[in-house]
């Protein structure tokens, strides 16, 4: 009886084994590739000796572990402005050099592999990239924003080892005007297909166009090919819920015509009883999993997508309305690297980045200027995060890369966006550029009129659901007067206008069939550019570079951009606050203490902000001016229990709508607390208090559950407390991390823009009193024990689990 038990086991398992292999395979190819700094002659050759090469796993950004590279002498000595060293010709770059980096795999092909079709999918290299296999040239990518995938069926070596090489390229400095990253710094796939019947990339294309509370009609469309005789293509289509319960099953049998063997099918529309509508709050995703099969009823390939079931409309009178609803478009617009990881697009970087925001009431990201990853993109879809996603900067070959004139990408580069982020239910319209119109001499040197239209028209090829735009700034043409909006404007459907919030009363009186939206917003301009706006007709707006971030440096020693509300690390600053009084109608007060003023320009825009910080450690005596940030009635300001008075938030002036400035504040060591009410009764309230001395460090992780998957991340932040554990900010000891365990230490940070240390190491100081590790998980679970030793400190270990 035992014997048959293990038999039918045995039985079921090889069944199990079998159904799983059934369709495609999606092989990870991110691990154990082996990595050299710099160009390096015949690298691409499979009899190349890389012995010497380290081994890294992608995501990796190699530039990122570069050193810093100073303005030199003469770029500081350029003239007398105080700025001059803004012009270093690596300030947008983040200071580091560019260069080449080489990546070299070697595997050995499945024997079970011979009678199928195998790719190799990258999505993305940084900047630019070339793939060889075995020596021989493959392909490559001329914009590294973008995915694209090679089909090395025909060229792979059975047998023996294969090498794929791939050389990176981060091109001249003036390539970007902000910090890229280099290399192989998004996911890696093999994917192996059944060789003559599959689907082809992004092959689904999924719309609801008729939604209501009783019923969906979701309509499908799949790109199939077929190297076959027979006569129909026969599909199954299954729609999951959340759940992962079976709401919608169905078969369709496809006429095919084998002079088409690769062609795009419409099924039969799909019907969903009682829909569950995905929006900001409740973001519900469906799964659709298509079945491609055999004439003979075996399974060829298996592909599936998440969608959402929502409505989105646009109008002049309303802006923007999801599922019938006005929603304003609440947001931030920044690059796509991740802070002291660089480029490297880490899913759980992405997420706790979305989590930070949306805790502070940002329900909107625009991907400027870039595509981001297909993990943001997931993540937005969770997290019910509305997306503008924008495909370029500006339409010159030089800001694409450079190896490539850009008039030559855009109708490759199109449809891979397009098809790859459609059936999103976070992407609300599309955006094809970013500050064009100062060029006449696009091509066809009409201010990017004709451009815009042909890829307009390719766009709408792949995705007819969506409204298109392009950023512009200025808002008018170069060379003539700014009282009228530039022609393409007019093209557009929504006009989008960076930092010129103040010409859309005008433009709409005279345009009233324009619908704006507030492309980049000026943390200066904080409020005013808010409130200023018609809240009720705008479609809303995205704050520029709200998480501070290498690149786009205003000044050497600054790495970076250093305006945003929260700063690299992930820190909010006193403005964060005020952001979130305007976004959120959840009651709250916060002080922040004036500690310099700026005055800083960027592209003509005024981007200085006041320096503030939200402690009480300052000196006896001192004069102090202070903001307090709130969306209550008023606010009361106490010093060690004693009023300092009363303040109105004066909501009719949106000029100094939810923030009260107090000046001529003598600093007396203790407690500076502010009282917020609401029709008299206290409905939040902020206390900074003045700590003594540090004396012990404290480690908090951020990942509950940090998964053994060789990828996911643990973001520990560490802070210097006194005795009552209070956060001390002068503390600015340097801390040395170590591992025990399967993970390592991928990046250091302290917040400190400024600062000359470098991020892939495992050594940070404090600054502010706190620093942060980030570790990556191995493939092994386990325990894991961070050690953070300092002087001044007792050695401190926290246990942590990988699961």
């Amino acid at each position: 009886m035992k014997k048959l038990f293990l038999l039918l086991a045995a039985f079921l398992m090889a069944g199990a084994v079998q159904a799983m292999n059934e369709g495609r395979e999606v092989l990870d190819f991110n691990f154990g590739w082996r990595f050299h700094a710099g160009d390096e002659a015949d690298a691409e050759q499979s009899a190349f000796d890389d012995s010497g090469w380290r081994t890294v796993d992608v995501p990796h950004d190699f530039q990122i572990e570069q050193p810093w590279v100073p303005p030199t002498a003469d770029e500081r000595a350029s003239n007398n402005d105080p700025g001059a060293n803004i012009r270093s010709r690596l300030s947008s770059r983040g200071f580091k050099e560019m260069g080449i980096g080489w990546y070299r795999k070697t595997f050995t092909p499945d024997e079970a592999w011979k009678d199928k079709r195998v790719v190799i999918d990258f999505e993305g290299i940084m900047y630019v990239g070339d793939v060889y296999l075995n020596g021989e040239y493959i392909g490559g990518t001329d914009y590294g924003y973008v995915g694209f995938e090679i089909d090395i069926t025909k060229r792979l070596q059975y047998g023996k080892p294969n090498v794929i090489a791939v050389k990176a390229d981060t091109r001249e400095p003036l390539n970007s005007r902000w910090y890229t990253g280099g290399g192989l710094f998004r996911n890696v796939h093999l994917l192996v297909t059944d060789a003559k019947v599959y689907f082809m990339r992004h092959p689904l294309y999924i719309t609801t166009p008729q939604v209501s509370a009783a019923e969906a009609t979701v309509n499908i469309q799949a790109e199939m090919a077929c190297y076959t005789k027979q006569k129909t293509l026969k599909t199954e289509t299954v729609i999951t819920d959340a759940e992962g319960q079976v709401v919608a099953r169905q078969t369709d049998e496809l006429p095919f015509n084998a002079r088409m063997r690769t062609c795009e099918y419409r099924l039969k529309p799909v019907r969903l009883a009682n829909p569950r509508l995905w929006d900001c709050e409740s973001p519900h995703l469906y799964k659709v999993e298509m079945t491609l099969y055999h004439e003979d009823g075996t399974v060829a390939d298996r592909v599936s997508e998440h969608f959402g079931v929502r409505t989105v409309e646009f109008s002049p009178a309303f802006g923007m309305k999801l599922n019938g609803k006005k929603v304003l478009l609440k947001g931030i617009a920044n690059h796509h690297s991740l802070g002291a990881l660089g480029a490297a697009a880490y899913d759980r970087a992405i997420e706790k980045r979305i989590q930070l925001l949306k805790s502070f009431g940002v329900n909107h990201i625009r991907t400027s200027h870039n595509p981001y990853s297909e993990g943001f993109m997931d993540l937005c879809d969770k997290y019910g995060i509305l997306v503008v996603d924008e495909l370029y900067d500006k339409w010159l070959d030089q800001y694409c890369g450079g190896r490539a004139e850009w008039s030559s990408l855009w109708q490759k580069d199109i449809p891979e966006f397009i098809k790859r982020d459609r059936n999103h239910p976070s992407v609300v319209f599309w955006s094809l550029g970013n500050e064009l119109q100062q060029y006449w001499n696009l091509p066809f040197a009409d201010w990017g009129v004709t451009p815009y239209r042909l890829q307009r028209e390719l766009l709408k090829r792949y995705d007819d659901t969506r409204l298109v735009t392009v950023a512009m700034h200025p808002r008018y043409r170069s060379l003539e007067t700014d009282s009228l909006p530039a022609p393409l404007v007019h093209e557009t459907d929504i006009a989008s206008y960076n930092y010129r919030y103040m010409y859309f009363p005008g433009d709409a009186r005279r345009f009233p069939n324009l619908m704006f939206y507030q492309s980049e917003a000026n943390t200066s301009g904080m409020g005013p550019n808010f409130y200023e706006m018609n809240l009720d007709k705008v479609i809303g707006l995205a704050y520029w570079g709200q998480i501070d971030y290498l690149g786009e440096s205003q000044g050497w020693p600054a790495k970076g951009w250093t305006q945003g509300a929260f700063d690299i690390s992930l820190q909010p600053k006193p403005i964060a606050y005020f952001l979130k009084s305007m976004f959120t109608d959840e009651p709250l007060v916060h002080i922040g203490v004036i500690d310099a003023n700026t005055d800083a320009m960027w592209n003509g825009v005024q981007t200085g902000t006041d320096r503030m910080s939200d402690h009480w450690n300052r000196r006896e005596g001192d004069t102090l001016s202070l903001y307090t940030y709130t969306n209550a009635d008023e606010v009361e300001l106490r010093l060690n229990g004693k009023s300092l008075g009363v303040r109105q938030n004066d909501r009719q002036n949106p000029k100094v709508r939810n923030r009260i400035k107090w000046d001529n504040i003598v600093y007396r060591p203790g407690t500076l607390e502010a009282i917020a009410r609401t029709g008299g009764k206290v409905v939040a309230s902020h206390r900074i208090e003045t700590t003594g001395k540090a004396v012990r460090l404290e480690i908090v992780p951020d990942n509950g559950n940090w998964k053994a998957d060789g990828t996911d991340l643990q973001h520990l932040r560490v802070t210097a407390v006194d005795r009552r554990g209070r956060r001390v900010p002068e503390a600015d000891t340097q801390l040395t991390f170590t591992v025990e365990g399967d993970a390592r230490i991928v990046a250091v940070d302290n917040g400190n823009m400024v600062s000359d240390e470098l991020h892939a190491t495992n050594r940070r100081k404090l600054f502010n009193g706190s620093a942060l590790v980030i570790l990556r998980a191995g493939k092994t679970p386990g325990e894991i024990t961070l050690t953070a030793e300092g002087e001044g400190f007792r050695t401190v270990k926290t246990k942590l689990q990988t699961h």
